[in-house]
């Protein structure tokens, strides 16, 4: 799990913030070039777009007691639900009504890195009060999801942890692929408010006041409402900037069929779903056990933090139930169609393999921490060259004491080992490293551009943990 040594950190915690040095928030206000080109406007008399995106200050009110200034798309937390269809072009106008400069990541797809929203790989910042259109051709179907990718440091209201976040969703353009299914439900989690702790040894984490999903804490909001005998399919996004969450829903289990989506050969049954930040399930649960359930944290005191909903059958009545598991289950390895299979460990004479090492440095007189690949941080990490049509061998050695949500942009990689274990046929685009283990992935570079690859926590990639792969 990703603990970051909480517990201990915790205890150990005083009331000052940590500041980040001053030269690297220079550098990374604006993540990427020091002078990051800014968006086009939307040409005069140009026909409506698809989608509007509207950036702009938000109150969310996720109960009577939890209430919090943010930003958001469209007034709205999480974000619209965008559902376009696989390779027909598509176009979005983005408002940008928030005080700062931002941009809009299209999380899972292969897009131009223009298009991509990521300053690091190239892509125009909006400037506050302007707007700007793009256009593109959705690819690959699945779950992805869209989000701002911007710097925070130690403002709590910022980047990720803030309510810029939402749903996106790709038809095939094969109708036949669909799943069988009687309704779709879209949940997100998200940990809120709070401030930046430090602890005695110079690190520092996000100290939240609650969590929700889908904008509201636990017993407010909504409820799930289903029908005995439905199938009903749940797209599940930990949209968390920093938290993995485990989550279950007494009674029932689920039938996962894909993992940032995309399809697993074969659904696989889970009595729990383990997120990292960023990475996305979906998974059909039979509605086989009428009454008024908890969907929620397994872990109580996220729980109690608020992260959770409640599900409601049809003309059931009472207080939500919840039964309490006795252990965390997920494993990687067990939605392979290949795991634990010796042929993945066999070095391919056709794959180049690039060495990435993780660790962290603490810089000291108030500076805190900085997490490196291969000793150096960004803006200063090395650029991976790639040829197009390559395949190649991402080999992480974690040496620090966190767990990290890797991802790469505009790619979708072949998981093949995750701390010891091997595996082939996973797709991915987001892996959880297991702390103080070395793991793998492959993909074939068929994307050219400049493309980000980093940990999705928000505040390990201010503190530097981010590199950019550059194709020759």
């Amino acid at each position: 799990m990703l603990t970051r040594r909480r517990f201990t950190q915790l205890a150990a915690a005083s009331s000052a913030s940590l500041a980040l040095p001053r030269n690297v928030a220079a550098q990374m206000t604006m993540p990427g070039a020091p002078s990051p080109e800014s968006a086009p406007p939307i040409p005069p008399n140009a026909p409506p777009a698809d989608f509007t995106l509207t950036i702009a200050p938000y109150t969310l009110d996720a109960s009577p007691k939890h209430h919090i200034q943010t930003i958001a798309y469209n007034g709205q937390v999480p974000g619209p639900l965008l559902r376009l269809k696989q390779g027909r072009t598509v176009t979005v106008d983005i408002h940008n009504q928030s005080p700062d400069p931002d941009l809009v990541h299209w999380h899972g797809l292969f897009l131009p890195p223009a298009i991509d929203g990521a300053a690091e790989e190239g892509s125009p910042l909006i400037a506050p009060g302007a707007s700007t259109r793009i256009s593109f051709i959705p690819d690959p179907a699945g779950f992805r999801w869209f989000h701002t990718h911007t710097f925070a440091g130690n403002d709590l209201r910022k980047g990720q942890f803030s309510g810029r976040h939402g749903f996106l969703l790709i038809d095939p353009s094969d109708t036949a692929a669909q799943p069988d299914f009687d309704r779709e439900l879209f949940l997100a989690l998200h940990d809120w408010g709070g401030q930046m702790v430090p602890s005695a040894d110079g690190s520092a984490m996000p100290m939240y006041d609650f969590s929700t999903i889908n904008g509201h804490v636990l017993g407010f909001g909504e409820p799930l409402r289903v029908k005995q005998g439905e199938r009903v399919l749940l797209h599940v996004l930990n949209s968390s900037p920093t938290e993995v969450h485990w989550i279950a829903i007494a009674g029932h289990t689920f039938q996962v069929i894909a993992l940032d989506g995309n399809s697993l050969p074969q659904p696989r049954t889970a009595p729990m779903l383990r997120l990292a930040p960023a990475e996305r399930v979906s998974a059909i649960v039979e509605m086989n056990a009428p009454g008024v359930w908890v969907l929620g944290e397994v872990r109580k005191h996220l729980q109690a933090a608020g992260l959770g909903t409640v599900v409601e059958y049809a003309s059931s009545t009472g207080a939500p139930k919840w039964i309490q598991p006795s252990d965390l289950v997920w494993n990687y390895a067990q939605f392979a169609p290949s795991a634990n299979s010796s042929a993945s460990a066999v070095f391919d004479a056709t794959v180049t393999e690039i060495p990435l090492t993780f660790d962290s440095h603490f810089e000291g007189h108030g500076n805190g921490e900085r997490w490196r690949i291969n000793g150096r941080s960004y803006p200063d990490t090395e650029s991976p060259i790639l040829h197009t049509g390559s395949r190649y061998r991402l080999v992480m050695k974690n040496l620090s004491t966190d767990d990290h949500p890797i991802h790469l942009h505009r790619h979708i990689f072949d998981v093949t080992s995750v701390g010891g274990a091997t595996m082939r046929g996973l797709f991915k685009d987001v892996v959880l490293i297991p702390a103080q283990a070395t793991s793998t992935v492959e993909f074939v570079a068929d994307h050219p551009g400049n493309t980000l690859f980093h940990c999705h926590q928000q505040d390990h990639m201010d503190r530097g943990f981010m590199m950019v792969f550059r194709y020759a």
